[in-house]
């Protein structure tokens, strides 16, 4: 609705994890450099955590897409809520091999057989398991048993786990203690300070076909921070509904106050603001259909 508006040609601020909009903040590159590390050098297991938000997903899908297939063979499962059995025939169907077997053990043999097979092409496989703060403790025993496949000198299969900060509390669970001795990488996924995240949104704005006339005021940057904390998530939300907000209102520079109506309109307690009543509107769709209304009557 308001692309046209601001010049975009199409919106910035989606919360899908599309890699085309990745912005490596000082934090996401960091964990970037992590994940390479573990995935080349073979480390076995590696762990990443962080709040729901931060960005997690869409790094994991970027790494995925500079991994090249000639080197690696690749699955990413995103349901991990599954007994131990299905999780392995889910692991097996991902990489393409049978699934067709009644018992662990069987699977195991078709996954041993295929990482073998992988080893000696010269490719690295690659497990990546997403919210594993999901996962039962038995089937996070099942996942370490995968570990043991290995050569006398190499691990067969590398094992990224990715999930919430309750991740780490589970993995020093006693009865999990062998699966965390093997994490060889551990990160913390934290959010974007200031300055990444005015960077961030401008980064968004010029992936989308922006100009580079400014679009939020200094002063709608710092409450945007203020409100989201630097979660890309919450941010997106935000700037989402204020462009909204200016296309209704008219105006192409988004300031602060049209942040805190935007805040107001996602279900957030609207601020006074100084000098000014406390008014209360009926929402930005009412103002959105006025605004519409008034330009095709104007045509």
């Amino acid at each position: 609705m308001y692309l046209d508006f601001y010049g975009l040609k199409e919106k910035p601020f989606t919360i899908t994890p599309n890699p085309k909009f990745i912005y490596l903040s000082k934090n996401h590159k960091e964990v970037f450099a992590h994940l390479l590390y573990g995935v080349q050098n073979q480390a076995g297991f590696v762990v990443v955590t962080g709040e729901v938000g931060t960005g997690k997903t869409t790094v994991l899908r970027t790494l995925l897409g500079e991994l090249l297939e000639d080197h690696y063979r690749l699955a990413f499962i995103f349901n991990p809520c599954l007994s131990a059995l299905d999780l392995l025939r889910n692991i097996n169907r991902e990489f393409g091999i049978d699934t067709q077997g009644e018992s662990n053990s069987a699977l195991l043999d078709s996954l041993n057989a295929f990482l073998v097979e992988q080893r000696a092409a010269g490719r690295t496989v690659v497990l990546v398991i997403d919210e594993a703060q999901n996962l039962e403790p038995a089937v996070l025993e099942q996942i370490r048993l995968l570990s043991n496949l290995e050569t006398e000198t190499d691990k067969l299969i590398q094992i990224v786990l990715v999930g919430q900060p309750e991740l780490k509390d589970i993995l020093l669970r006693s009865d999990l203690r062998q699966l965390n001795q093997r994490i060889t990488v551990r990160y913390h996924l934290k959010p974007m300070d200031y300055t990444d995240t005015c960077d961030y949104i401008t980064h968004r704005l010029r992936v989308a076909g922006g100009t580079h006339q400014r679009v939020f005021g200094e002063g709608a940057l710092r409450k945007i921070f203020a409100f989201s904390k630097g979660y890309p998530r919450l941010i997106n939300i935000l700037c989402d509904r204020a462009l909204l907000v200016g296309f209704a209102e008219g105006c192409r520079e988004i300031d602060a106050r049209m942040i805190q109506t935007a805040i107001g309109e996602l279900g957030y307690p609207r601020k006074a603001l100084p000098g000014r009543p406390v008014m209360w509107f009926g929402g930005v769709a009412a103002v959105v259909v006025v605004a519409v209304l008034g330009f095709f009557l104007s045509h």
